[in-house]
């Protein structure tokens, strides 16, 4: 295997089909500087990594973001990242591995999916600094009915940073957003596909479904939500985080029960809804999740409404330059309206075309939200 310190490292799984022994702890940086950038200089021998899940770095989402963040950190310090990028859940723990073995002294593992390999990683190397993006890493501690852990708030790990968002709030003005617009054309009718019920997704869905309600509370309208009962917990997902034929059709499902405003969340099944929206060419539009998908994907600009956006990369982007300075703190980040890390994107060339006075609602709803005044959460909500 070559691997290339200056961006990028394959899977280990996808390479060759090697598997590394898992090495030894990490030995902990020293504290004498190098030189660094914006960001100021870094500890002697601090060499960032960071692992996808099997969404891949091209998602145009989170896995990106992440990657975005601690590149642009890099960038600053002057030093190199270490990339590896997962094919299937099957990468998970061999890539932790190859990254401990390539001397990595801060790790970010990119999504939920890679808790329980990151804890065991963290637990066997504690000399390394882990991050991980939506997910307490805290696979042990409570069970549920079926006798399985179901973890317990608490991260198995002490060297873990766990990255939070609570997206319910931006996912909120994006359902009120969602709920105007198809109420000014008309349809009166949204929806929202998942791709896998896990609570970073499920929590977008709490949001929408409830913002649209807070509308036709507010305005007296009749906006009908389809794809996720909030009160059940229950609704329509792909299985997959993969813009594939099953979620073109889970879709295409969507829109014919007669929606004009969708919200895929799941990273690139983005890309099958804007198929299915394309081929009904029934005008309807569609939000993007995690970050401002007009922008991140500009062939789908024209369908995108507004984006409810979790700022991975800056929180990444802080915790990368935190280990840097030798001042890792493991306490919870959690992003809100509030500290800015979450938030709706602008509407661009769809905002000449919003409801009068729509813009002013939704700061409205925010500071409200800030302020404790409206209360708006999840069962997801961190």
């Amino acid at each position: 295997m070559t691997i290339s310190r200056t961006k990028k490292l394959v899977g280990v799984t996808a390479a060759a089909g090697i598997l590394l022994a898992l090495a030894g702890c990490g030995s902990a940086p020293e504290t004498s500087p190098t030189d660094g950038g914006d960001a100021g200089p870094a500890v002697e021998g601090f060499t960032p990594c960071i692992v996808s899940d099997d969404g891949g770095f091209n998602d145009k989402s989170f896995n990106q973001s992440a990657l975005e963040g601690m590149q642009k950190a890099a960038d600053e310090l002057g030093v190199d990242v270490i990339e590896v990028e997962s094919a299937s859940q099957n990468d998970y723990a061999p890539n932790l591995e190859n990254l401990v073995s390539e001397g990595c002294t801060f790790i970010v593992s990119v999504g939920f999916k890679l808790s329980a390999d990151t804890v065991t990683s963290a637990l066997a190397n504690p000399d390394i600094e882990y991050a991980i993006i939506d997910d307490w890493a805290d696979n042990t501690g409570a069970t549920g009915d079926d006798g399985k852990d179901t973890g317990d708030g608490e991260t198995d790990a002490p060297n873990i940073k766990p990255l939070m968002f609570d997206t319910v709030q931006a996912a909120y003005l994006g359902g009120y957003a969602a709920a105007a617009w198809s109420a000014q054309s008309g349809v009166n009718s949204v929806g929202t596909v998942g791709g896998i019920p896990i609570p970073p997704v499920t929590i977008f869905m709490d949001g929408f479904v409830d913002g649209v309600e807070k509308y036709n509370e507010d305005k007296g309208a009749a906006v009908a939500t389809y794809g996720w009962d909030v009160a059940g917990q229950t609704g329509q997902f792909t299985n997959d985080f993969a813009a594939n034929d099953v979620a073109k059709q889970t879709m295409q499902t969507a829109l014919d029960q007669g929606v004009d405003v969708l919200l895929p969340v799941g990273g690139p099944i983005y890309q099958s809804a804007a198929q299915a929206i394309r081929d009904t060419d029934n005008g309807a539009v569609m939000l993007g999740v995690d970050s401002d998908l007009a922008v991140a994907d500009t062939s789908v600009a024209d369908l995108v409404l507004v984006s409810i956006m979790k700022r991975i990369d800056t929180a990444v982007y802080d915790a990368t330059t935190s280990a840097a300075a030798d001042e890792f703190d493991v306490a919870p980040y959690v992003g809100t309206l509030e500290n800015e890390g979450v938030g709706l994107s602008g509407f661009g060339t769809f905002e000449s075309q919003l409801p009068e006075g729509l813009l002013d609602e939704l700061d409205a709803l925010k500071e409200q939200i800030i302020s404790g005044e409206l209360e708006v959460t999840s069962p997801s909500s961190p």
